[in-house]
């Protein structure tokens, strides 16, 4: 069960396993999507799809007796769910011989929910991972079957770690489900509710910049929210192009070094024009934006942007709306 690539992903390292039989999948129903609005399967319907599946089902609502028949025909030894979307209810958690698993993609008990990559990089976590567990009716509380660890590099971005998820995410569910079905998985660990930690579901809203926070929150986010939602600010009025907001979506930046000569300016001001791109005042010292992409614009480098918007330090203020 799931929908995103990364359950792709982990569907592709079981499909390896000579010992493993894949005997249906249930993922979200098709969406509308791009400008036309047309009917599409989410990642893991088409990928299970390309690779010959057949037994592919997509409720909208998993626990109904409909799609419940179907599971319960397929006879499945355990249920597999990769970021799925839905809430499985107490006879479909009951259903398979050895109940339903997870791959949750943080080290529980941190970073319970729908956004725990976003969320361990907007931490500045230097490590995250993976967790294989045993499903409970509960939000990610379940006993914990197998953990593997991931490192965060300084630059590492939401979408590269989520790539790199995937994959351990793969590698670890075939190692538990093979010790799963051996019977030599490790105890289950019982995770500590006092140290859990949520991770909320984000809004596209969610990545508009507060120039007045602390720079190093606001460089983390850029890395995190990106390729989903994005960070992004606006340009004042009479920089916009006609018919357009303004927005700026910032995909990289850097910490710059505050000069004595910036510390009066506004957050939010332009304070220098370099040839990498804009230096940007922030709460505690500034942020240098290195890879952009303007409203009806391409993705661009910061010195690029410079030259086409020639912003003026010291006058040109992003704005928050």
């Amino acid at each position: 069960m799931g929908s995103s690539s990364a359950s792709a992903e982990c569907l592709h390292a079981l499909l390896r396993e000579k010992e493993f039989e894949v005997v249906g999948v249930v993922t979200q129903p098709d969406r509308p999507t791009g400008r036309g609005k047309v009917l599409s399967p989410c990642a893991l319907a088409k990928y299970a799809a390309d690779m010959g599946l057949r037994d592919i089902i997509k409720p909208e609502r998993v626990n109904d007796p409909e799609p419940m028949e179907k599971i319960r025909a397929w006879k499945p030894d355990v249920v597999v769910v990769v970021a799925f979307g839905q809430i499985l209810k107490k006879p479909l958690l009951d259903l398979p011989l050895f109940g339903c698993v997870n791959c949750h993609f943080s080290l529980l008990p941190k970073y319970r929910g729908a956004a725990p990559v976003v969320a361990a990089l907007e931490a500045g976590e230097r490590m995250t991972g993976v967790t294989v567990m045993k499903m409970g009716v509960g939000l990610d509380d379940g006993p914990i079957m197998l953990q593997s660890f991931e490192p965060i590099y300084p630059d590492t971005t939401g979408g590269q770690l989520m790539d790199d998820l995937a994959i351990a995410g793969g590698v670890t569910l075939a190692k538990a489900l093979r010790l799963l079905g051996a019977n030599a998985l490790p105890p289950e660990v019982k995770q500590d509710e006092g140290s859990a930690t949520y991770a909320r579901k984000l809004k596209k809203t969610d990545g508009l910049i507060d120039w007045d926070q602390p720079v190093i929150e606001i460089e983390r986010r850029i890395r995190a929210y990106n390729p989903w939602p994005c960070c992004y600010t606006f340009l004042p009025e009479n920089m916009r192009k006609r018919g357009t907001t303004g927005r700026v979506v910032i995909l990289r930046a850097r910490v710059a070094k505050l000069e004595p000569s910036w510390k009066s300016a506004a957050p939010g001001t332009v304070v220098k024009i370099d040839k990498a791109g804009p230096i940007v005042r922030c709460h505690d010292t500034a942020l240098q934006l290195l890879e952009v992409k303007p409203e009806g614009s391409s993705c661009m480098d910061g010195g690029a942007f410079c030259r086409g918007r020639q912003l003026v330090p010291g006058e040109t203020v992003f704005l928050k709306q």
